[in-house]
């Protein structure tokens, strides 16, 4: 499975690709980092990411993407910035019908280094360990985007198994539904019946 993990961002978008073998095994085919000039206007800079993530889908042919889910930033103007960012990026997977998983740092964190508050020296040195890399990737966006693709990696399969469960469960239960509403009726026809005799 080809996952494209982006840590999505105007100024800096960390971008890259992983595969993921069995078990555990994660082998990093590229990585990069899409920069847009913070003097640029702003719908340029989103055309910017968009077409650069167009050129990724349409290059690399990912299987899923894995999108850093906006959290909660003290600057709202960065996290604004974020959010415009998945959005084009979300929207460039959805005319290629791949699908996108969205994690937020924690949930990276922990799946990368075992801890939710590892800090961003621990992440790249777990992504530089997970690769086999020989120096770690730089800048810390790059190593994001490694880390994103990993997250998936290891948690997404797992994720989407539990999604269809919960889906077969909901199935079932509208099911049992059905049949419980027909007997009620069955039965408040029968009493009815009996009482008009």
């Amino acid at each position: 499975m080809r996952v494209l993990g982006i840590d999505p961002g105007l100024t800096r978008c960390g971008i890259a690709l992983v595969e993921a073998g069995q078990g555990r095994k994660v082998t990093a085919l590229d990585v990069d980092v899409i920069r847009t000039p913070a003097d640029m206007a702003l719908e340029k800079r989103l055309l910017g990411v968009y077409r650069a993530a167009v050129q990724w889908f349409d290059t690399h042919h990912p299987d899923v993407v894995a999108i850093e889910r906006v959290f909660a930033q003290r600057q709202v103007s960065t996290a604004m910035g974020v959010a415009q960012a998945s959005g084009v990026i979300a929207l460039a997977a959805a005319e290629r019908d791949l699908p996108v998983g969205f994690y937020t740092p924690s949930e990276v964190k922990a799946a990368v280094t075992g801890s939710g508050r590892a800090d961003k020296a621990q992440v790249t040195a777990m992504v530089t360990r997970i690769l086999g890399m020989q120096t770690p990737p730089k800048p810390a966006d790059a190593a994001d985007a490694l880390a994103l693709a990993i997250c998936h990696s290891w948690r997404g399969p797992v994720n989407r198994r539990m999604e269809e469960a919960a889906e077969r469960a909901r199935e079932a239960q509208n099911r049992h539904r059905a049949r419980l509403k027909a007997a009620q009726e069955e039965a408040r026809m029968i009493t009815g019946g009996k009482a008009a005799l």
